[in-house]
């Protein structure tokens, strides 16, 4: 399939840079992800003109990111819920001194025929990016 020796792919799986599963008979039998490894490490000793020590790094340095990758989106979304959550109890204080400052405003001024009504709850509050 690559147009590699046999003996190449003896020696990766030495190495440990590939690992397939063995049928009952002891063929080596490669998933997506096997050859899609195989691939790789190919292009890195052939086209590239990596070392299999090199490969190897190379490999674990990208195991390495995407858990670190993995990682700082968990902690993205952590922070995007508690902003979204610090928002919500912005909210809902904005609208509590609202109506406190409506109270006050109530019963500082002078009794008028007509009240004014303010809907404090059905105020909508906007934050800029």
């Amino acid at each position: 399939m690559f147009s590699i020796h046999q003996q190449t792919i003896r020696l990766y799986e030495k190495e440990g840079l590939i690992s397939p599963k063995r049928s009952e008979g002891n063929t080596r039998l490669f998933s997506e992800e096997d050859v899609d490894r195989l691939e790789e490490i190919i292009y890195l000793t052939h086209q590239l003109g990596v070392n299999l020590a090199g490969v190897e790094m190379i490999l674990k340095l990208q195991k390495k990111m995407e858990k670190m990758q993995k990682k700082m989106n968990s902690i993205f979304e952590s922070a995007q819920q508690e902003l979204k959550q610090q928002e919500e109890v912005s909210k809902q204080a904005v609208k509590q001194s609202a109506r406190s400052l409506l109270h006050l405003k109530e019963n500082d001024k002078d009794k008028k025929d007509e009240p004014e009504i303010f809907d404090v709850d059905s105020w909508e509050i906007e934050y800029e990016d």
